[in-house]
Protein backbone atom coordinates (compact mmCIF):
# COMPACT_ATOMS: atom_id res chain seq x y z
CA UNK A 1 0.00 0.00 0.00
CA UNK A 2 1.53 3.25 -1.11
CA UNK A 3 0.83 6.55 0.67
CA UNK A 4 1.82 10.37 -0.89
CA UNK A 5 1.76 13.43 1.77
CA UNK A 6 1.76 16.29 -0.56
CA UNK A 7 3.96 18.95 2.11
CA UNK A 8 6.18 19.10 4.91
CA UNK A 9 5.30 20.84 7.48
CA UNK A 10 4.76 19.55 11.03
CA UNK A 11 1.08 18.07 9.90
CA UNK A 12 2.75 16.39 6.96
CA UNK A 13 5.08 14.82 8.46
CA UNK A 14 3.37 13.75 11.73
CA UNK A 15 1.07 12.31 9.20
CA UNK A 16 3.84 10.70 7.18
CA UNK A 17 4.97 8.83 10.07
CA UNK A 18 1.23 7.65 11.70
CA UNK A 19 1.33 5.95 8.18
CA UNK A 20 4.59 4.44 8.47
CA UNK A 21 4.29 3.36 11.84
CA UNK A 22 1.55 1.46 10.44
CA UNK A 23 3.25 -0.30 7.69
CA UNK A 24 2.57 1.86 4.39
CA UNK A 25 5.11 2.66 1.98
CA UNK A 26 5.28 6.65 2.41
CA UNK A 27 6.58 8.90 -0.03
CA UNK A 28 6.30 13.05 1.00
CA UNK A 29 6.47 15.30 -1.80
CA UNK A 30 7.71 18.80 -0.96
CA UNK A 31 7.56 21.88 -3.29
CA UNK A 32 10.74 23.56 -1.49
CA UNK A 33 14.27 22.69 -1.53
CA UNK A 34 14.28 21.71 2.13
CA UNK A 35 11.06 19.93 4.23
CA UNK A 36 9.80 21.41 7.61
CA UNK A 37 6.93 24.02 5.97
CA UNK A 38 6.80 26.68 8.10
CA UNK A 39 9.36 25.15 10.95
CA UNK A 40 12.53 25.85 9.38
CA UNK A 41 16.07 27.95 9.93
CA UNK A 42 17.79 30.16 7.86
CA UNK A 43 20.98 32.59 8.42
CA UNK A 44 18.65 35.50 7.13
CA UNK A 45 21.08 38.07 8.98
CA UNK A 46 24.37 36.87 7.86
CA UNK A 47 26.68 34.34 8.68
CA UNK A 48 26.78 32.71 12.00
CA UNK A 49 22.99 33.33 12.86
CA UNK A 50 20.44 30.94 12.94
CA UNK A 51 17.36 32.76 12.27
CA UNK A 52 13.59 31.00 12.61
CA UNK A 53 11.87 31.53 8.92
CA UNK A 54 8.59 30.71 10.93
CA UNK A 55 7.76 28.88 14.03
CA UNK A 56 10.04 30.39 16.79
CA UNK A 57 8.84 29.30 20.10
CA UNK A 58 6.94 25.87 20.60
CA UNK A 59 4.79 25.37 23.62
CA UNK A 60 2.27 23.34 21.40
CA UNK A 61 5.05 20.78 19.86
CA UNK A 62 6.35 20.06 23.50
CA UNK A 63 2.83 19.31 24.65
CA UNK A 64 1.61 17.49 21.35
CA UNK A 65 0.70 14.00 22.11
CA UNK A 66 1.75 13.03 19.04
CA UNK A 67 5.11 14.60 19.36
CA UNK A 68 5.54 13.39 23.01
CA UNK A 69 5.59 10.05 22.34
CA UNK A 70 8.03 9.87 19.77
CA UNK A 71 11.85 10.15 21.45
CA UNK A 72 13.00 12.92 19.32
CA UNK A 73 16.03 13.16 21.59
CA UNK A 74 17.51 10.14 20.18
CA UNK A 75 16.96 12.01 16.51
CA UNK A 76 18.87 14.87 17.41
CA UNK A 77 16.33 17.59 18.84
CA UNK A 78 17.24 19.48 22.05
CA UNK A 79 14.35 20.80 23.62
CA UNK A 80 15.59 24.67 25.82
CA UNK A 81 13.63 25.82 28.37
CA UNK A 82 14.09 29.38 30.14
CA UNK A 83 13.30 29.93 33.23
CA UNK A 84 10.41 32.31 32.51
CA UNK A 85 7.87 31.46 29.91
CA UNK A 86 6.42 34.88 28.97
CA UNK A 87 7.11 37.76 29.78
CA UNK A 88 4.70 40.98 29.23
CA UNK A 89 6.42 44.58 29.15
CA UNK A 90 4.82 47.18 30.88
CA UNK A 91 5.26 50.94 31.24
CA UNK A 92 7.71 52.32 34.31
CA UNK A 93 9.88 49.21 34.07
CA UNK A 94 7.12 46.87 35.15
CA UNK A 95 6.38 43.43 33.59
CA UNK A 96 3.79 40.48 34.20
CA UNK A 97 5.78 37.48 34.22
CA UNK A 98 4.78 34.05 33.75
CA UNK A 99 7.61 32.13 35.04
CA UNK A 100 7.75 28.17 35.02
CA UNK A 101 6.81 27.90 38.94
CA UNK A 102 3.34 28.69 39.58
CA UNK A 103 4.30 29.71 43.07
CA UNK A 104 6.54 32.43 41.51
CA UNK A 105 4.15 33.63 38.57
CA UNK A 106 1.39 34.07 41.48
CA UNK A 107 3.58 36.01 44.10
CA UNK A 108 4.77 38.23 40.99
CA UNK A 109 1.07 39.63 40.62
CA UNK A 110 0.60 40.89 43.94
CA UNK A 111 -3.24 41.11 44.77
CA UNK A 112 -4.28 39.06 41.38
CA UNK A 113 -1.90 36.50 42.70
CA UNK A 114 -4.78 34.20 44.45
CA UNK A 115 -7.12 34.75 41.06
CA UNK A 116 -4.15 33.47 38.93
CA UNK A 117 -4.35 30.30 40.75
CA UNK A 118 -7.85 29.93 41.15
CA UNK A 119 -7.53 29.79 37.05
CA UNK A 120 -4.34 28.05 36.78
CA UNK A 121 -4.78 25.49 38.85
CA UNK A 122 -7.81 23.65 37.47
CA UNK A 123 -6.27 23.47 33.79
CA UNK A 124 -2.77 22.80 35.19
CA UNK A 125 -4.22 19.19 37.46
CA UNK A 126 -7.00 18.52 34.74
CA UNK A 127 -3.54 19.30 31.77
CA UNK A 128 -4.82 15.89 30.12
CA UNK A 129 -8.47 16.81 29.75
CA UNK A 130 -7.38 20.17 28.07
CA UNK A 131 -5.44 18.72 25.35
CA UNK A 132 -7.76 16.09 24.83
CA UNK A 133 -10.24 18.95 24.33
CA UNK A 134 -8.24 21.18 22.24
CA UNK A 135 -6.83 18.55 19.82
CA UNK A 136 -9.20 16.24 19.38
CA UNK A 137 -12.49 17.63 16.53
CA UNK A 138 -14.91 19.08 18.73
CA UNK A 139 -17.82 17.36 17.06
CA UNK A 140 -18.59 14.62 19.34
CA UNK A 141 -19.65 13.92 22.81
CA UNK A 142 -16.56 14.92 25.07
CA UNK A 143 -15.11 12.10 27.37
CA UNK A 144 -14.87 14.91 30.33
CA UNK A 145 -18.01 16.71 30.54
CA UNK A 146 -17.55 18.23 33.79
CA UNK A 147 -14.09 19.65 32.80
CA UNK A 148 -15.61 20.67 29.31
CA UNK A 149 -18.61 22.53 31.14
CA UNK A 150 -16.10 23.98 33.38
CA UNK A 151 -13.61 25.34 31.13
CA UNK A 152 -16.01 26.04 28.49
CA UNK A 153 -17.98 28.63 30.46
CA UNK A 154 -15.00 30.63 30.85
CA UNK A 155 -13.43 30.09 27.12
CA UNK A 156 -16.62 30.94 25.19
CA UNK A 157 -16.05 35.00 26.53
CA UNK A 158 -14.28 37.37 24.63
CA UNK A 159 -10.74 37.76 26.60
CA UNK A 160 -11.62 41.57 27.02
CA UNK A 161 -14.46 40.56 29.01
CA UNK A 162 -12.92 37.42 31.11
CA UNK A 163 -9.83 39.41 32.30
CA UNK A 164 -11.77 42.42 33.95
CA UNK A 165 -13.40 40.00 35.43
CA UNK A 166 -10.98 37.71 37.09
CA UNK A 167 -8.01 40.11 37.88
CA UNK A 168 -8.17 43.36 39.74
CA UNK A 169 -4.66 45.42 38.40
CA UNK A 170 -3.04 45.75 35.19
CA UNK A 171 0.03 43.55 35.08
CA UNK A 172 -2.41 40.37 35.76
CA UNK A 173 -4.94 41.58 33.39
CA UNK A 174 -2.23 42.38 30.41
CA UNK A 175 -0.70 39.22 30.73
CA UNK A 176 -3.75 37.15 30.04
CA UNK A 177 -4.11 39.55 27.22
CA UNK A 178 -1.25 38.87 25.31
CA UNK A 179 -2.08 34.75 26.06
CA UNK A 180 -5.17 35.43 24.14
CA UNK A 181 -3.61 37.59 21.52
CA UNK A 182 -2.49 34.31 20.05
CA UNK A 183 -5.93 33.37 19.09
CA UNK A 184 -5.34 36.28 16.07
CA UNK A 185 -8.57 38.34 16.66
CA UNK A 186 -9.94 40.67 17.89
CA UNK A 187 -10.19 40.60 21.86
CA UNK A 188 -13.60 41.10 22.01
CA UNK A 189 -14.68 38.60 20.18
CA UNK A 190 -16.06 35.18 21.36
CA UNK A 191 -13.63 32.28 22.50
CA UNK A 192 -11.02 34.55 22.76
CA UNK A 193 -10.58 33.66 26.41
CA UNK A 194 -9.84 29.66 25.47
CA UNK A 195 -6.54 31.03 24.39
CA UNK A 196 -5.91 32.85 27.40
CA UNK A 197 -6.82 30.54 29.30
CA UNK A 198 -4.70 27.48 27.60
CA UNK A 199 -1.50 29.81 27.36
CA UNK A 200 -2.02 30.38 30.98
CA UNK A 201 -1.61 26.65 31.98
CA UNK A 202 1.08 26.10 29.58
CA UNK A 203 4.24 27.56 31.15
CA UNK A 204 3.59 25.79 34.50
CA UNK A 205 3.73 21.99 32.56
CA UNK A 206 6.48 22.56 30.19
CA UNK A 207 7.58 25.89 29.72
CA UNK A 208 7.53 27.74 26.31
CA UNK A 209 10.72 25.50 25.13
CA UNK A 210 12.19 25.77 21.89
CA UNK A 211 14.88 23.62 19.93
CA UNK A 212 18.24 23.89 20.11
CA UNK A 213 19.81 25.17 17.47
CA UNK A 214 17.23 26.74 15.03
CA UNK A 215 13.44 25.21 14.55
CA UNK A 216 14.91 23.57 11.86
CA UNK A 217 15.84 20.92 14.16
CA UNK A 218 12.50 19.95 15.29
CA UNK A 219 11.70 19.39 11.67
CA UNK A 220 15.10 17.29 10.76
CA UNK A 221 14.32 14.99 14.02
CA UNK A 222 10.82 14.39 12.17
CA UNK A 223 12.01 13.55 8.82
CA UNK A 224 14.72 11.22 10.71
CA UNK A 225 11.79 9.45 12.61
CA UNK A 226 10.72 9.07 9.18
CA UNK A 227 13.44 7.71 7.47
CA UNK A 228 14.12 5.30 10.47
CA UNK A 229 10.36 3.38 9.58
CA UNK A 230 11.28 3.35 5.73
CA UNK A 231 10.06 6.76 4.39
CA UNK A 232 11.25 9.16 2.28
CA UNK A 233 10.90 12.91 1.42
CA UNK A 234 11.47 14.03 -1.54
CA UNK A 235 12.37 18.08 -1.66
CA UNK A 236 11.92 20.02 -5.09
CA UNK A 237 8.38 18.18 -5.76
CA UNK A 238 5.88 20.68 -6.41
CA UNK A 239 2.27 18.90 -6.72
CA UNK A 240 0.55 20.83 -9.41
CA UNK A 241 -2.35 18.18 -10.45
CA UNK A 242 -3.77 14.25 -9.41
CA UNK A 243 -1.58 13.31 -12.18
CA UNK A 244 1.32 14.00 -9.76
CA UNK A 245 -0.49 11.25 -7.58
CA UNK A 246 -2.07 9.24 -9.98
CA UNK A 247 -0.03 6.30 -8.46
CA UNK A 248 -1.01 6.73 -4.59
CA UNK A 249 -3.91 4.28 -2.59
CA UNK A 250 -4.30 7.11 -0.36
CA UNK A 251 -2.78 10.98 -0.45
CA UNK A 252 -3.03 13.31 2.63
CA UNK A 253 -2.67 16.88 1.74
CA UNK A 254 -0.68 19.23 4.52
CA UNK A 255 -2.07 22.18 2.05
CA UNK A 256 -4.52 25.12 2.73
CA UNK A 257 -8.27 24.61 1.36
CA UNK A 258 -7.10 27.06 -2.06
CA UNK A 259 -4.12 24.68 -3.07
CA UNK A 260 -6.18 21.65 -2.49
CA UNK A 261 -8.62 23.31 -5.43
CA UNK A 262 -5.83 23.94 -7.48
CA UNK A 263 -4.22 20.65 -7.60
CA UNK A 264 -7.86 18.77 -7.76
CA UNK A 265 -9.42 20.78 -9.83
CA UNK A 266 -12.52 19.94 -11.12
CA UNK A 267 -12.23 16.21 -9.06
CA UNK A 268 -14.75 17.00 -6.44
CA UNK A 269 -18.17 17.62 -6.38
CA UNK A 270 -19.48 21.24 -7.17
CA UNK A 271 -20.69 21.42 -3.24
CA UNK A 272 -17.56 20.83 -1.84
CA UNK A 273 -15.42 22.59 -4.40
CA UNK A 274 -17.53 25.84 -3.10
CA UNK A 275 -17.66 24.97 0.60
CA UNK A 276 -13.47 25.18 0.03
CA UNK A 277 -13.54 27.74 -2.27
CA UNK A 278 -15.40 29.80 0.51
CA UNK A 279 -12.78 28.84 3.49
CA UNK A 280 -11.69 32.44 4.66
CA UNK A 281 -8.10 33.66 5.66
CA UNK A 282 -7.44 35.79 8.51
CA UNK A 283 -5.37 38.62 10.10
CA UNK A 284 -1.83 37.98 9.08
CA UNK A 285 1.66 39.24 10.26
CA UNK A 286 4.73 41.33 9.48
CA UNK A 287 8.23 39.64 10.57
CA UNK A 288 11.75 41.46 11.34
CA UNK A 289 14.54 39.11 12.72
CA UNK A 290 17.84 41.01 13.81
CA UNK A 291 21.21 40.48 14.33
CA UNK A 292 22.03 42.59 17.62
CA UNK A 293 25.26 43.39 19.61
CA UNK A 294 24.20 42.60 22.92
CA UNK A 295 21.32 41.27 24.75
CA UNK A 296 17.91 43.52 24.66
CA UNK A 297 18.53 45.98 26.97
CA UNK A 298 14.25 45.59 28.54
CA UNK A 299 14.08 48.38 31.62
CA UNK A 300 12.89 45.38 33.44
CA UNK A 301 15.49 42.69 33.94
CA UNK A 302 13.17 40.01 34.80
CA UNK A 303 11.95 39.99 31.16
CA UNK A 304 15.65 38.72 29.83
CA UNK A 305 14.39 35.27 31.56
CA UNK A 306 11.84 34.80 28.98
CA UNK A 307 12.02 33.45 25.47
CA UNK A 308 9.20 35.06 24.36
CA UNK A 309 7.95 38.65 25.33
CA UNK A 310 4.93 40.44 24.59
CA UNK A 311 5.55 43.89 24.05
CA UNK A 312 2.23 45.86 24.17
CA UNK A 313 1.32 47.29 27.34
CA UNK A 314 -2.22 47.00 28.73
CA UNK A 315 -5.01 45.12 27.85
CA UNK A 316 -6.65 48.15 26.82
CA UNK A 317 -3.72 48.63 24.57
CA UNK A 318 -3.20 44.93 23.27
CA UNK A 319 -6.94 44.73 22.32
CA UNK A 320 -6.84 48.37 20.77
CA UNK A 321 -3.63 46.40 18.27
CA UNK A 322 -5.84 43.22 17.58
CA UNK A 323 -8.96 45.40 16.73
CA UNK A 324 -7.60 47.36 14.54
CA UNK A 325 -5.87 44.40 12.47
CA UNK A 326 -8.95 42.90 12.52
CA UNK A 327 -10.74 46.00 10.85
CA UNK A 328 -8.06 46.04 8.21
CA UNK A 329 -6.64 48.83 9.64
CA UNK A 330 -2.44 48.80 11.04
CA UNK A 331 -1.91 49.71 14.49
CA UNK A 332 0.12 53.13 15.63
CA UNK A 333 1.52 50.70 18.64
CA UNK A 334 0.72 46.85 17.04
CA UNK A 335 1.37 44.45 19.95
CA UNK A 336 4.21 42.40 19.32
CA UNK A 337 5.18 38.69 19.85
CA UNK A 338 9.01 38.65 20.60
CA UNK A 339 11.81 35.57 20.99
CA UNK A 340 14.86 36.10 22.13
CA UNK A 341 16.78 32.96 21.50
CA UNK A 342 20.72 33.40 21.71
CA UNK A 343 20.49 34.19 25.63
CA UNK A 344 19.37 30.50 26.29
CA UNK A 345 21.08 29.08 23.03
CA UNK A 346 24.31 30.74 21.68
CA UNK A 347 24.53 27.92 19.02
CA UNK A 348 22.49 30.85 16.98
CA UNK A 349 24.74 33.65 16.62
CA UNK A 350 28.53 33.94 16.26
CA UNK A 351 30.18 34.60 19.57
CA UNK A 352 28.69 37.79 21.81
CA UNK A 353 26.29 38.28 19.46
CA UNK A 354 22.43 37.68 19.44
CA UNK A 355 19.52 37.09 17.59
CA UNK A 356 15.26 38.92 17.87
CA UNK A 357 12.49 37.17 15.96
CA UNK A 358 9.52 39.64 16.44
CA UNK A 359 6.28 39.82 14.54
CA UNK A 360 3.07 42.23 14.91
CA UNK A 361 -0.41 41.37 13.70
CA UNK A 362 -1.68 43.65 9.87
CA UNK A 363 -4.30 42.96 7.42
CA UNK A 364 -4.09 39.68 5.45
CA UNK A 365 -1.71 40.84 2.19
CA UNK A 366 -0.81 44.07 3.55
CA UNK A 367 2.34 45.63 1.93
CA UNK A 368 3.01 48.03 4.52
CA UNK A 369 6.51 48.46 6.07
CA UNK A 370 5.65 48.40 10.11
CA UNK A 371 9.70 48.13 10.93
CA UNK A 372 9.62 51.51 12.46
CA UNK A 373 6.32 51.28 14.83
CA UNK A 374 7.96 47.56 15.89
CA UNK A 375 11.49 49.59 16.76
CA UNK A 376 9.43 51.79 18.62
CA UNK A 377 7.52 49.38 20.46
CA UNK A 378 10.81 47.58 21.59
CA UNK A 379 12.50 51.04 22.34
CA UNK A 380 9.37 51.84 24.56
CA UNK A 381 10.46 49.16 27.15
CA UNK A 382 13.83 48.46 26.08
CA UNK A 383 15.92 51.88 25.79
CA UNK A 384 18.99 51.66 23.57
CA UNK A 385 17.48 48.52 22.03
CA UNK A 386 18.00 50.61 18.50
CA UNK A 387 21.95 51.21 19.06
CA UNK A 388 22.47 47.33 19.65
CA UNK A 389 20.97 46.77 15.99
CA UNK A 390 23.86 45.14 13.74
CA UNK A 391 21.30 44.53 11.01
CA UNK A 392 17.80 43.34 10.03
CA UNK A 393 15.22 41.70 7.59
CA UNK A 394 11.87 42.46 7.15
CA UNK A 395 9.29 39.85 5.95
CA UNK A 396 5.86 41.64 4.60
CA UNK A 397 2.76 39.38 3.85
CA UNK A 398 3.31 38.77 0.19
CA UNK A 399 6.89 37.93 0.78
CA UNK A 400 5.84 35.21 3.73
CA UNK A 401 3.09 33.51 1.12
CA UNK A 402 6.27 33.30 -1.91
CA UNK A 403 8.24 31.78 0.80
CA UNK A 404 5.48 29.04 2.06
CA UNK A 405 1.88 29.05 0.27
CA UNK A 406 0.27 27.68 2.95
CA UNK A 407 0.76 30.99 4.52
CA UNK A 408 -2.08 32.69 2.25
CA UNK A 409 -1.82 36.55 2.43
CA UNK A 410 0.72 36.47 5.58
CA UNK A 411 -1.69 34.24 7.74
CA UNK A 412 -0.23 31.70 9.41
CA UNK A 413 -2.78 30.11 10.89
CA UNK A 414 -3.89 27.87 8.05
CA UNK A 415 -7.09 30.29 8.15
CA UNK A 416 -9.22 32.36 10.24
CA UNK A 417 -10.20 31.40 13.55
CA UNK A 418 -13.52 33.28 13.24
CA UNK A 419 -17.24 32.11 13.52
CA UNK A 420 -17.80 28.77 11.82
CA UNK A 421 -14.53 28.60 11.74
CA UNK A 422 -13.83 27.79 15.04
CA UNK A 423 -14.99 24.27 14.41
CA UNK A 424 -15.71 24.34 10.51
CA UNK A 425 -12.43 23.60 9.54
CA UNK A 426 -12.46 23.20 6.44
CA UNK A 427 -16.45 22.92 6.35
CA UNK A 428 -18.61 21.35 8.91
CA UNK A 429 -18.16 17.94 9.15
CA UNK A 430 -18.38 15.18 11.84
CA UNK A 431 -14.31 14.33 10.57
CA UNK A 432 -12.50 17.32 9.47
CA UNK A 433 -10.12 15.34 7.45
CA UNK A 434 -12.42 13.48 5.06
CA UNK A 435 -13.03 14.29 1.51
CA UNK A 436 -16.14 12.95 -0.71
CA UNK A 437 -13.65 10.86 -2.50
CA UNK A 438 -12.40 8.39 -0.07
CA UNK A 439 -9.00 7.89 -0.85
CA UNK A 440 -8.05 12.04 -0.27
CA UNK A 441 -7.78 13.70 3.29
CA UNK A 442 -6.76 16.85 4.07
CA UNK A 443 -4.15 17.10 7.25
CA UNK A 444 -3.01 20.39 7.69
CA UNK A 445 -3.48 23.74 9.89
CA UNK A 446 -6.86 24.17 7.75
CA UNK A 447 -8.33 21.43 9.68
CA UNK A 448 -9.26 20.64 13.49
CA UNK A 449 -7.18 21.87 15.70
CA UNK A 450 -6.00 24.85 13.33
CA UNK A 451 -3.16 26.62 13.54
CA UNK A 452 0.30 25.97 15.98
CA UNK A 453 3.28 23.84 15.78
CA UNK A 454 1.46 20.10 17.08
CA UNK A 455 1.06 17.89 14.00
CA UNK A 456 -1.85 16.68 15.30
CA UNK A 457 -3.97 17.64 12.08
CA UNK A 458 -1.73 15.57 9.95
CA UNK A 459 -1.79 12.53 13.00
CA UNK A 460 -5.64 12.61 12.93
CA UNK A 461 -6.04 12.64 9.27
CA UNK A 462 -3.51 9.90 8.82
CA UNK A 463 -5.70 7.81 11.93
CA UNK A 464 -8.87 8.37 9.74
CA UNK A 465 -7.36 7.21 6.38
CA UNK A 466 -6.28 3.74 8.87
CA UNK A 467 -9.55 3.37 9.62
CA UNK A 468 -10.94 4.01 6.34
CA UNK A 469 -9.32 0.35 5.51
CA UNK A 470 -6.30 1.99 3.45
CA UNK A 471 -4.96 -1.36 2.51
CA UNK A 472 -8.33 -1.98 1.11
CA UNK A 473 -8.23 1.12 -1.44
CA UNK A 474 -7.75 1.26 -5.10
CA UNK A 475 -5.39 2.89 -6.69
CA UNK A 476 -6.14 6.71 -7.69
CA UNK A 477 -7.10 7.24 -11.44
Amino acid sequence: MRAIVVGSGPNGLAAAITLAEAGCDVTVLEAAAEPGGATRSAPLVGPGYINDLGSAIHPLAKASPFFSRLDLAAHGLTWITPPAAVGHALDDGRAAVAWNDLDRTAAGLGRDGPAYRKLARPLIDGYDRLLDLIFTPPLRIPPHPVFTAQFGLKAMLPAQVLAPRVFADEAARALFAGHAAHAVMPLNRPFTAAFGLLFSAMPHVAGWPFPRGGAGALATALVSVLEGLGGRVLTNSPVRSMADVSDADTVIFDLTPVQVLRITGTHFPPRYRAALARFRYGTAVFKLDYALSDPIPWTNPDLGQAGTVHVGGSLEEVAASEAAAGRGQHAERPFLILAQHTPFDPTRAPAGKHTCWVYCHVPNGSTVDMTTAIEDQIERFAPGFKDTIITRHATNTVAMEAWNSNLVGGDIGGGAMTGRQLVARPRLQRSPYTTPDPRLFIGSSSAWPGGGVHGMAGHQAALVALDRGLRSLGRLG
